[in-house]
C-alpha cells in the first residue's frame, strides 16, 4: 500500500468521510447515491487514491455539495498560511500569496484547481486550468443549491450547459441558470484558464 503524502488528497479524503458520516451514511449508501463504487470511495476516504474530478463530481451531487464547495471545504485549513486576522464575524481578512497556494490536480486529465478565497468568504473563487483536448462533465446535481459564473480568462473554452453549447474566448463569461448536466471541454491545441465564481442559493 503506497502512502500519499499530498496534503490535499489527505484533506479531500477527510472532507468526504465526514460529509459521508454527518449524514450517518454507510459506504454502501454514498456508492448508490453518487453511482461510485464502495471500493473507490474507501480508497479515497483512506486517502490511497486521489479522486478524478469526474468522481469528485458525482461525489458532490450525492452530497448536494458543489464540487467546489467540497474542495473550499478541503481547503480550508491552508487558510493558516496566509497574512492577516479573522474579523468580528470569525470571516478571514487579509493576503494570500500565490507561493502558498495549494493546488488540486484531476489525475486523469490533468485538469489543475486553486482555490482563490478562503472557505468562510461568502463567495467561493476558483482558478481553473484545462488542459488541451480535456474535458470534464458533472451531473446536474452538483450544481444544486448555488448560483455560478464562469470567466474565461485565457485560451477558448467549449462549455456543455444542457443541451446548449456556449464557445467562449478570453474575456467571455456566462452565468449559470437551472441545474443541468454541464461539461467543460477544451477542444483547442492550448491550454485553457478560466475562473469560477460561486456562491449558495439555499440549503440542503
Amino acid at each position: 500500500m503506497s502512502n500519499i503524502v499530498d496534503p490535499v488528497v489527505r484533506q479531500i479524503a477527510d472532507r468526504v468521510r465526514a460529509e459521508r458520516e454527518r449524514r450517518r451514511w454507510t459506504l454502501a449508501q454514498l456508492a448508490d447515491a453518487s453511482g461510485v463504487s464502495p471500493a473507490m470511495i474507501s480508497r479515497i476516504e483512506r486517502g490511497e487514491s486521489s479522486p478524478t474530478a469526474v468522481v469528485l463530481g458525482k461525489l458532490s451531487a450525492a452530497f448536494q455539495l458543489s464540487v467546489s464547495s467540497l474542495l473550499a471545504l478541503a481547503e480550508g485549513a491552508t487558510d493558516g498560511t496566509a497574512e492577516g486576522a479573522q474579523d468580528d464575524a470569525g470571516a478571514f481578512a487579509g493576503v494570500r500569496r500565490l507561493a502558498d497556494a495549494v493546488e488540486w490536480r484531476d489525475p486523469d486529465t490533468g485538469y489543475r484547481r486553486r482555490q482563490i478565497t478562503g472557505a468562510r468568504f461568502p463567495v467561493e473563487i476558483a482558478e481553473i486550468h484545462l488542459p488541451a483536448g480535456a474535458q470534464v462533465p458533472y451531473p446536474a446535481a452538483a450544481f444544486a443549491f448555488v448560483r455560478q459564473a464562469v470567466w474565461v480568462l485565457d485560451g477558448h473554452l467549449t462549455f456543455h450547459d444542457g443541451d446548449t453549447v456556449h464557445e467562449l474566448d478570453a474575456g467571455d463569461t456566462v452565468e449559470l441558470g437551472d441545474p443541468s448536466p454541464r461539461v467543460f471541454a477544451n477542444t483547442t491545441g492550448a491550454d485553457c484558464r478560466y475562473a469560477v465564481i460561486l456562491t449558495r442559493a439555499a440549503q440542503p
